[in-house]
């Protein structure tokens, strides 16, 4: 016990029955039993305690890399995100292009210039020829 011999303790004995007398010794004795009791107590708390931490620390670690872990599936989501940001900027600018292609091809109207008359007059309406019933038929 404590890395002490029988010897050794003997002689603690012996010396505590010189000092204490035999009247203290056994109630002596009882404190000292209730000391190791309590300390013996307090070395098991402290080192379940200790294990809870550090079980408690490895519940962390593993929180941690899961973290981690989501980090970065929102980073290649937010990569993801990006590249439809992409695609429509690309279509965007490739409709833009178009557009300059058709607007450079297209023959647009000129306005009226001044020599020409603008008149909101109705058109003469011109002579239809009568349908016959066969084509109302197909029509319908």
């Amino acid at each position: 016990m404590f890395g002490m011999g029988f010897t050794e303790i003997l002689i603690i004995m012996i010396i505590a029955i010189l000092f204490l007398g035999p009247d203290k010794l056994p109630g002596a004795m009882v404190d000292i039993a209730k000391f190791f009791k309590n300390a013996k107590n307090a070395i098991g708390s402290v080192k379940s305690s200790f294990e809870h931490e550090m079980e408690a620390s490895g519940i962390k670690a593993e929180a941690l890399a899961y973290k981690k872990e989501l980090e970065k599936a929102q980073e290649q989501l937010n990569k993801v995100s990006d590249v439809k940001g992409s695609i429509n900027a690309s279509v965007a600018s490739f409709t833009d292009d178009i557009l300059e292609e058709s607007e450079s091809t297209t023959e647009y109207k000129k306005a009226p210039t001044s020599d020409e008359n603008v008149t909101f007059a109705k058109k003469p309406k011109t002579e239809e020829t009568p349908k016959s019933s066969d084509d109302e038929v197909k029509n319908v």
